[in-house]
């Protein structure tokens, strides 16, 4: 098999890959250095993910300590490869499972990490084990925030919380949709969002993985392992169990939500409540939920047009359902969900990638009302979306 010869980018202004950089040469080169073979086997791209990292599979059984490995080339100009050695390294010392750092070369972003293998959570859900993985998944983000009682990491503050929202109407809005925000409506956004950072910032911090869903989690021969977490942060603690539980690629009824979220709150230690009934817990929960799929709309905007990685458009009506269905429940919002229901679902449904966004992640879902069972939440209804 001819190796690959793959052309990043490292545009430090935009952030966009550009073309004839080619590191295969120099990744294979310091990977038989720190290896020490003389003949390295033929590299196999992996699937790519939201960020410009590339993962390669050897066509040949190469392990360390009897455990596979893969190659990574992060470009170092956009990747947060310090980081990620950081938190793989604090997530350790917390119990949590990550991919083992065997080699790095954090200047031309090169690593050489454990394979964990190609099952994610997505991939594994069944009838028979969906209970038993979400419980030990909602467990394991308990036992890391329990350990994370001193920060090291960046601050989710009112800065970063309001940058992250702002995507949405730099790119959703007006990029994607084609509408240009007036005066008032910027007015109207601004209140909203200024609702929701203060009622992120009354919560209780802890360390943030920021993208633990069914993608980001994995399953080994010793149970889940982490992945993709080099953004984490100080933040939250509704953050990373919003983020399980309304999935942007797993759609889960309000219903099954809300008894998931008392169970889960029915084992959180006392420490980690801070000042919060569950009543005003699973508000916090909600409307961080809001913040995360607000952002949202706007990366995945801005992954298809900037990035031209278009399969995530087809996840936008999954959460514009998370978004009104949760916003739908407060009278704080409601201007905010009258607005988005006069001006910008008519501007979606002219959309390739709109379907009604009241039925959405309910086709070709692959575990059924019928079929799922879910004792640890008590009900029986989780959905999955087709992988796009």
């Amino acid at each position: 098999m001819q190796n690959p010869s793959i052309a990043v980018n490292m545009s430090a202004s935009d952030h966009t890959p550009k073309q004839n950089i080619d590191f295969t040469p120099e990744l294979r080169q310091w990977l038989r250095r720190e290896l020490s073979l003389e003949e390295l086997p033929a590299l196999k791209p992996l699937g790519g993910d939201a960020g410009f990292r590339r993962y390669f599979r050897f066509a040949g059984d190469i392990r360390k300590d009897g455990r596979a490995l893969m190659a990574v080339f992060a470009p170092p100009d956009v990747e947060k490869n310090e980081e990620f050695v950081a938190v793989s390294e604090l997530l350790t010392t917390l119990g949590a499972k990550t991919p083992e750092i065997f080699a790095k070369d954090l200047e031309q972003g090169f690593f050489l990490l454990e394979d964990l293998g190609s099952q994610h959570l997505f991939d594994v859900l069944s009838r028979d084990n969906v209970s038993d993985l979400y419980g030990h998944a909602s467990e394991l983000i308990i036992s890391i925030q329990q350990g994370s009682q001193v920060s090291v990491l960046p601050a989710y503050d009112e800065e970063l919380l309001n940058r992250e929202m702002s995507l949405f109407g730099e790119w959703f809005v007006p990029k994607l949709l084609g509408h240009e925000v007036s005066r008032d409506e910027q007015h109207m956004l601004d209140a909203c969002f200024t609702l929701l950072a203060d009622s992120a910032l009354q919560q209780e911090y802890r360390l943030v993985h920021r993208d633990y869903h069914s993608r980001n989690i994995m399953l080994d021969d010793n149970g889940l392992a982490l992945i993709d977490f080099q953004d984490a942060v100080w933040g939250p603690v509704t953050y990373d169990l919003v983020s399980l539980l309304r999935d942007c690629y797993v759609y889960w009824p309000e219903a099954t939500v809300y008894q998931a979220l008392e169970v889960h709150w029915q084992k959180m230690p006392t420490e980690l409540k801070g000042e919060m009934n569950f009543p005003q817990f699973k508000k916090a929960f909600d409307w961080m939920g809001l913040q995360r799929h607000i952002k949202v709309l706007g990366i995945f905007a801005r992954l298809a047009l900037r990035d031209n990685k278009q399969a995530y458009l087809n996840d936008l009506p999954l959460v514009i359902r998370y978004t009104l269905e949760v916003a739908e429940h407060y009278e704080e919002l409601a201007e905010f969900v009258s607005w988005f229901k006069q001006r910008l679902l008519p501007l979606c449904e002219q959309q390739d990638w709109y379907q009604d966004y009241r039925q959405a992640g309910e086709q070709g879902a692959h575990l059924s009302r019928e079929s799922a069972t879910l004792p640890f939440v008590g009900a029986n209804d989780l959905l999955l979306k087709e992988s796009s």
